[in-house]
């Protein structure tokens, strides 16, 4: 049976492949996420998706390689992770009582094929205060999350509204990603799963 490895240092990705009960091993691409501006924001992130995973699979052509990204899009701009507290803060204002996009893009490659595809997903905030920016800031939950917020943590408390797979916004879209892995001879291993009657 064929490996699966996750070509991402992402502990929600990790988190969300071990939710589903996949069995996998990580190896970090390491190609830079520099992009046509030309792009959508689909096409970006299933490029980049892309990218990663076949920077991965060049080395492990027997396997079957996952590749993921995700950006925060609000008035067609890109939101990337912010480079610091400041731009952090700015971002989050940007976000404040707005309604954005999420997408992540997604590539699975094999010896036999490839796939790749996206989800968006609308978010939206409520209106933050000054001083509920300034106390997330301060969480540290900004600064390695695309739009400067996770859903999966206090940033939670942030969104409103939610229109789309929850879990594209944390970092992959977990229910299609399984049913596309199935095509690949990847399964999930529920007899390590905890046994809860």
């Amino acid at each position: 049976m064929k490996r699966l490895i996750l070509a991402s240092g992402s502990p929600r990705r990790k988190e969300l492949l071990e939710i589903a009960h996949l069995p996998f091993t990580i190896q970090k691409s390491s190609v830079h996420e520099n992009i046509s501006e030309s792009y959508s924001p689909a096409q970006v992130v299933e490029q980049l998706a892309l990218r990663k995973a076949r920077d991965v699979f060049q080395h492990n052509q027997e396997d079957v390689v996952l590749g993921a990204d995700t950006v925060v899009v609000l008035d067609d701009q890109i939101l990337g992770k912010p480079s610091g507290e400041k731009e952090a803060q700015e971002m989050l204002e940007n976000l404040s009582g707005q309604t954005h996009f999420v997408y992540t893009g997604v590539a699975i490659l094999s010896k036999e094929k490839e796939i790749y595809f996206h989800e968006a997903t609308e978010v939206t905030f409520w209106k933050l205060t000054s001083e509920e920016i300034r106390e997330y800031v301060r969480t540290g939950e900004s600064f390695d999350k695309a739009g400067a917020y996770g859903i999966q943590g206090y940033g939670a408390t942030l969104v409103k509204r939610l229109n789309g797979d929850y879990y594209s916004v944390v970092g992959l879209p977990l229910s299609r990603t399984v049913r596309e892995l199935k095509e690949f001879g990847i399964t999930n291993d529920l007899s390590q799963s905890r046994n809860l009657s």
